[in-house]
């Protein structure tokens, strides 16, 4: 074999020996990958903190600045309201210190302002300085609160009781409303309101009361009447707001609907879409006014 031959077979092993060693470590990423992919992930998924507008809030005659004087004038009736509210929640011996600081917000039938209420009443407790508020949407065939506040679709109540998450924690968002978190209902379900009336709310309500105590919880529910699940829902909770519409709900629908709650559930009552005179106008065009009692209506 002359000198050139042997110095090319030289060559040609090298340039072998060189290849060999640049695959090796292309094969170790592989395996690593794919030993990696076999490992569920543990890592927590990043939640957004939703955005709400207060233009938007504005535009559909809720608090926004309080500064105004229409907003000033919808932020005292709430005050007055909450007031009430917090009250019952924390001070003892009131109400079953297991459930007090849960309240449901409610209506007899579907279009009364509940969510309307339930929205107002978070705005104001969250202008509370030592307490929270988490507002859950809960109306889970037709949810509102979401698409009222145009925060978007976020995994919420549904994908929990329905166990895609065993932390309460990953449905419950904060907002950029200091003091406010909100629970979306999340995607819909064919089970929707057999969940809401589980065991698994129960549960849930009852981790909401322990594991967060200093916070108030608003559930925005279905309406009663209809909806045989939101009378179980009313069993796991503390208090009701039940929303009224002035010229529009009948007395019958109202001691109805009330009839069915546990007589250990604090009842209290809010006037909606009430004008104050010719003029005193909000929102969407009508007024606002509120009463609430602790007793139910004879």
């Amino acid at each position: 074999m002359s000198t050139i031959e042997k110095a090319m077979g030289k060559l040609a092993k090298q340039a072998q020996a060189k290849q060999e060693g640049s695959e090796q470590p292309e094969a170790a990423e592989s395996n690593q990958a794919a030993a990696s992919s076999s490992v569920p992930s543990t890592e927590k998924r990043e939640k957004p903190v939703l955005q709400i507008d207060s233009a938007v809030l504005k535009r559909l005659g809720m608090l926004s600045d309080i500064r105004s004087r229409e907003t000033r004038m919808l932020s005292d009736e709430y005050r007055s309201i909450k007031r009430k509210l917090i009250k019952n929640a924390f001070e003892p011996g009131l109400i079953p210190k297991n459930k007090s600081n849960l309240i449901m917000v409610t209506s007899a039938n579907p279009g009364e302002g509940k969510t309307f209420t339930s929205i107002n009443l978070a705005l104001s407790l969250a202008l509370e300085k030592d307490k929270t508020v988490l507002l859950i949407d809960s109306d889970v065939l037709k949810p509102t609160v979401s698409k009222t506040l145009g925060i978007g679709q976020h995994m919420g109540l549904m994908e929990y009781l329905l166990g895609e998450t065993d932390d309460i924690a990953d449905v419950i968002y904060h907002t950029n409303i200091p003091n406010l978190r909100i629970m979306p209902a999340g995607m819909p379900h064919h089970l929707s309101n057999e969940l809401l009336a589980s065991d698994k709310m129960r549960s849930l309500t009852e981790e909401l009361n322990s594991r967060y105590s200093d916070r108030v919880v608003l559930f925005d529910s279905p309406p009663v009447l209809g909806v045989n699940e939101t009378v179980v829902l009313s069993n796991f909770i503390g208090q009701a707001v039940v929303v009224v519409e002035q010229d529009g709900t009948k007395l019958a629908a109202i001691r109805s609907a009330v009839s069915q709650f546990s007589d250990e559930l604090a009842i209290g009552y809010v006037l909606n879409k009430a004008v104050h005179g010719k003029t005193g106008t909000y929102g969407y065009g009508y007024g606002y006014g509120y009463g609430y009692e602790e007793e139910r209506s004879a």
